[in-house]
Formats: structure tokens, C-alpha cells, sequence
């Protein structure tokens, strides 16, 4: 999979999506900085969503269409739409401006006329929101575009999951990743499940990483740990602007950290690989070997009392120990010499 200059699989660094969503409180001077600021803080990329009220739900005052059970509970869906969409006039900016800053840009869309939009910005790839997971008609059109799909599973059973992998390919695209997410805001670190990075791998065959609405940068550092190669974190440049998501999102100075503890992470994983590197040759000479314990005289026996395993390591491997023992030495020893297996007589094992 491929995202603008970024090649994303196995063996890739992490890439790591700052999510714009709300976070500009309706003003495009707030979006431009943070994008800014996403950048300052390391991520790869910024991320937004295109909708509008119109376009994502009905405008009723039934009460199918009133949250409830989140930090939204009691607003109408259509109301806290219309004060979360960012302005699709706002794109090609926003877009610009992520691109002068060396971000890739894509977005979240909504439906077919948001992808419509996208496509004419020239969007690198797109994102499917978690409860869009089941709008396989809109994954359908997005995976027409043969652009890579990375798709959230939130609220997403087995079922789902299989469904939007299906519909991707049936368009003959599998350029697919899934992010495993909690859709709870903010989301318990209990419900992180993120042994689900690894499962996706191996039973779909797919990039996986997270989309994450957790506190702090654990969730994402484990995550690296269990093999993700996408990570996406709300990005705000102060929650005490507020705004519809502010609560759960990250600012410039911990988005910074995690980014750290994430780069930290894969620097420790690092790779696997049994050649020692100079410095480890270097230690090496601190480990054990033989070495002559007691002074020796030519043709005495080798014994356990003469010659001795000890560090460090100039000497004779420990694993010739039992091969030298109760033979003789052809020399004279000095207590502290390394041994050598030039200084036995091979031939003279004693009964």
C-alpha cells in the first residue's frame, strides 16, 4: 500500500495520522494551524472528514435521531452535525496547505458526492469511518477509485468485516487496512482489545493498525508492539478551545510525546538479526572463557582447579573445558593466562 510518498507494509515505519475531525471550532484560521501544529508534532499525515449535516443524516426531531450514551448524549444528530462538518470550501486550502507542509491529506467521506469532492482534490486514499462499515455501497464507490481503503471497525462484527474487505475487492481494489477501534469517547483502555492488530493481519491478510479514542500514548505504543503499521489519534492545538471533541483529543505537546514513545518503540523492536553489531563484538570480550587459575608446570594435568571458566572472554571457549581436562599441558603456565588449546597435548589423556 502505498500513501502519497509513503510506503506502508511489514516492513515500514509506523504512519501516523493526526485527525483534524471538529477540532477547528468552524474556523479555517484554527484548521490551517492545526495542520501546522500536526506537523510540528510529528505526524505523517492530516486527516479530515466531508460531510455535511444534510448529507450524514435526517434533520428530525424524532427521537431515532437524538444521541444519547455519550459525551453528545441529549443533542440532536442533525444540530451537532451542522456544528462538527468542516466546510467543503475549507478543502482545497486545507489540502494545500497539508501538502506545503509536507503532510499527506485525505479525508473520511460520507457519500458518494463527498467522494466526488475528494477525487477532484486528488486524495491519496480514503477512510471509512466506523459506522460507515456497513455502507457497502459507498465502500463500493470508494474502492472504485483504486485508491487505498483504510477502514475503522469500531462498531463492526465478523459480518461487517467481511463484508467491506468483500466489497473492496469485488471493485478489484486491495489496497485494504483495518484500524481497530473502540467507538466510545473516550474510550476505557479495558475495551482497547488491541490483540485484534494482530488477528487482522493474519486472518484478512491486511495492513491493521489503530484508530484510537483512548487516553494517552499506551494504546498507541502497544499497538506498535503488536504490529501496526497505521495509527490514527484526534489532534486538537488546545482542548481548552472546546468544541464537539476536544475532550478525547490530543494536543501539539502529548500528540509530540506519543509520536516519541511510538518512534522509541519501533527502534526497540528493531528487527531480527543474530549478527552482533560492533559494539555487541565489544561486550563480547566480557563474557566467559577459560583461564589458567593456578600456576602449571609442563606436562601437569589439567584439572578444575587449574584452569577455570571466568570473564573475561580472551581465553579458550568454556565448551573445550571438558575436552582439556585431565590432559597435560605442553608448557609452563602462569596463573591469569588465557588458555589455548596450543598449550595441550591432545594426545595424553591420563587413566
Amino acid at each position: 500500500m502505498k500513501i502519497g510518498k509513503y510506503k506502508i507494509n511489514e516492513e515500514s515505519p509506523i504512519f501516523i495520522i493526526a485527525e483534524l475531525s471538529a477540532n477547528h471550532n468552524g474556523k479555517i484560521d484554527i484548521a490551517i494551524e492545526t495542520i501546522k501544529a500536526a506537523k510540528r508534532a510529528g505526524a505523517d499525515c492530516i486527516k479530515l472528514q466531508t460531510y455535511t449535516a444534510d448529507t450524514i443524516t435526517l434533520d428530525s426531531r424524532k427521537n431515532d435521531f437524538m444521541v444519547k450514551g455519550t459525551i453528545w448524549n441529549g443533542k440532536n444528530l442533525h444540530d451537532l452535525y451542522k456544528e462538527a462538518y468542516t466546510p467543503w470550501e475549507w478543502h482545497e486550502e486545507l489540502f494545500k496547505v497539508a501538502s506545503n507542509e509536507g503532510l499527506e491529506c485525505f479525508s473520511s467521506p460520507f457519500d458518494r458526492s463527498a467522494v466526488d469532492l475528494l477525487e477532484s482534490l486528488n486524495t491519496p486514499a480514503y477512510k471509512i469511518a466506523s459506522p460507515e462499515i456497513t455502507d457497502i455501497p459507498l465502500i463500493e464507490y470508494v474502492a472504485s477509485k483504486h485508491k487505498p481503503v483504510i477502514i475503522s471497525t469500531g462498531i463492526a462484527e465478523m459480518d461487517d468485516i467481511e463484508l467491506a474487505i468483500d466489497a473492496c475487492k469485488r471493485m478489484g481494489n486491495e489496497q485494504i487496512a483495518l484500524l481497530k477501534c473502540t467507538t466510545s469517547y473516550p474510550a476505557p483502555i479495558e475495551e482497547a482489545n488491541l490483540k485484534m492488530i494482530t488477528d487482522f493481519q493474519s486472518r484478512f491478510n491486511v495492513i491493521s493498525g489503530l484508530s484510537d479514542h483512548t487516553m494517552g500514548s499506551l494504546a498507541p505504543v502497544l499497538s506498535t508492539c503488536l504490529g501496526a503499521k497505521i495509527i490514527e489519534k484526534h489532534f486538537i492545538l488546545d482542548r481548552a478551545m472546546g468544541g464537539v471533541d476536544s475532550s478525547f483529543s490530543m494536543d501539539e505537546s502529548e500528540f509530540t510525546d506519543m509520536v516519541r514513545a511510538v518512534r522509541n518503540a519501533e527502534k526497540a523492536l528493531g528487527r531480527v538479526d543474530y549478527e552482533l553489531t560492533q559494539k555487541q563484538r565489544e561486550g563480547k570480550t566480557y563474557c566467559r572463557s577459560l583461564y589458567v587459575s593456578k600456576d602449571m608446570k609442563e606436562g601437569d594435568l589439567i584439572t578444575m582447579e587449574n584452569v577455570r571458566s571466568v570473564r573475561p572472554g580472551y581465553g579458550l571457549h568454556p565448551k573445550f573445558l571438558e575436552t582439556i581436562l585431565g590432559k597435560q599441558v605442553n608448557c609452563d603456565l602462569e596463573f591469569g593466562t588465557p588458555m589455548d588449546l596450543k598449550f595441550v597435548n591432545l594426545e595424553s589423556l591420563i587413566e
